[in-house]
């Protein structure tokens, strides 16, 4: 059986970061940790959908934690005179409390607009999503998205794939389109990818998009003398 693994993964310290950001030598604290940023990334998933969420960061320190949210509507979620963001910091604030932790660290968010909303698989992904709810015509809705992907001077390449009862059928099956090149096995390919699921009457439907956004060269004399630096320390 082959094994696929997520783009993301083969890419962490190529020209990918983590998206919990924090460190420590207790086993307990890790669990702790581990669990807390699952059940907060789920959390902020339901407090924020339909506001263009592109990802939800979180970094930790021994006195406070900050959770920064990256979004192409930083209005919808700071609200007017800042009511929004305020709301969202309560239920954050009650959601930890109620998790039991060990030390009460100092919550603070950050809002970090998106640019460009196309480039971005996840935003991508709930545009499609949003469509099919409409109930608009599967088709339709992967073509017109495409089309918009790849209007943008940064997207060399994009896939989308639906799995499901589509349009309706008695029958499941899946549906894919790409256009441009898509390039999975170059792990120096800037490719984001997402996964959303798009709720109707006759079932879920299961979307994934790549965006290959190019290919990414690091300054390979700047990292030699990043390395010469720390072994001479």
């Amino acid at each position: 059986m082959t094994h696929v693994a997520h783009p993301y993964i083969q890419r962490i310290g190529v020209n990918r970061d983590w998206k919990s950001r924090w460190f420590t030598m207790n086993p307990q604290k890790f669990r702790e940790y581990l669990r807390v940023d699952a059940s907060l990334r789920r959390m902020l998933d339901k407090r924020l959908k339909g506001m263009s969420i592109d990802a939800t960061e979180i970094e930790r320190s021994e006195k406070d934690i900050r959770i920064i949210i990256k979004t192409s509507r930083p209005g919808l979620v700071i609200g007017r005179s800042g009511e929004g963001i305020n709301k969202l910091k309560k239920d954050i604030d009650l959601f930890l409390r109620k998790q039991k932790l060990t030390d009460k660290p100092e919550l603070k968010i950050d809002i970090e607009e998106v640019r460009s909303p196309e480039s971005s698989a996840r935003i991508v992904g709930q545009m499609i999503s949003e469509g099919l709810e409409k109930r608009m015509t599967f088709r339709r809705v992967m073509k017109q998205t495409a089309e918009k992907v790849m209007a943008n001077r940064d997207v060399e390449g994009v896939r989308i794939t639906l799995s499901g009862r589509l349009g309706g059928a008695d029958m499941a099956r899946k549906e894919e389109l790409k256009k441009g090149q898509v390039p999975l096995q170059t792990l120096r390919a800037n490719i984001d990818f997402a996964r959303v699921t798009a709720r109707l009457p006759y079932g879920a439907v299961g979307i994934k998009v790549w965006i290959y956004r190019g290919e990414v060269f690091t300054d390979r004399k700047a990292g030699q003398q990043d390395m010469e630096a720390r072994t001479s320390r």
